[in-house]
């Protein structure tokens, strides 16, 4: 049976731009509260080990907002090269670059530069040399042809509305027998159309 999908029909720029405006205030002003869960308690709720949280800086803690958990499916293994599509303030992008060591590599890619900057800082608190942050989008990653081991993300391709875009830059992107662990929304029944066309319901 053939499945037609009819996009969103939304200025894309405005859309990042709406989307962009709002992490930004995550990343700098977590404290004030967003009407999506936020900081330590959701990472308690998604499952995360409250002792590898502990070990994160403050920031990157305060102003995660994923959705899931991608390590649930397996930790990264050492050495490896890891893609961490939609990293906001390097919650996963830590905790992966942790887990696959000095001899593993964390390519963080992110639209959003406060957040990108959270990652930075993150990264630089734990002393890891091994973690570098790129300003890009899931549909246009800035990454090499078949150079990423496994691909992670958490809460963010459900934002972009072409996602078949994204799921080919994926395959783009992995290594042969590569692999993805990605933790995100799915919605069961058909969105309506004007639900699909509104910028303010894809931001928030």
């Amino acid at each position: 049976m053939e499945c037609s999908v009819v996009p969103a029909n939304l200025d894309r720029e405005q859309l990042r731009a709406s989307i962009q405006e709002k992490y930004t205030a995550v990343a700098d002003t977590p404290e004030l509260g967003f009407h999506f869960h936020t900081g330590r308690p959701l990472a308690a709720m998604l499952g995360y080990a409250a002792a590898e949280v502990d070990l994160l800086p403050r920031p990157a803690v305060e102003s995660f907002a994923g959705t899931g958990n991608p390590f649930t499916m397996g930790r990264l293994r050492p050495g490896e090269t890891v893609l961490d599509i939609g990293s906001g303030a390097g919650f996963d992008t830590l905790l992966a670059a942790r887990q696959v060591g000095s001899s593993g590599r964390v390519i963080a890619v992110d639209m959003t530069e406060a957040m990108l900057g959270r990652t930075r800082e993150g990264a630089q608190a734990l002393g890891l040399a091994n973690v570098e942050a790129r300003l890009g989008y899931a549909e246009a990653l800035p990454v090499q042809d078949r150079s990423i081991d496994v691909v992670i993300s958490n809460g963010v391709i459900n934002l972009t509305p072409d996602k078949v875009a994204v799921m080919e830059e994926i395959r783009r992107v992995l290594k042969p027998g590569g692999r993805i662990q990605i933790a995100d929304i799915v919605v069961h029944l058909e969105v309506p159309q004007d639900a699909r066309d509104d910028i303010e319901l894809w931001s928030g």
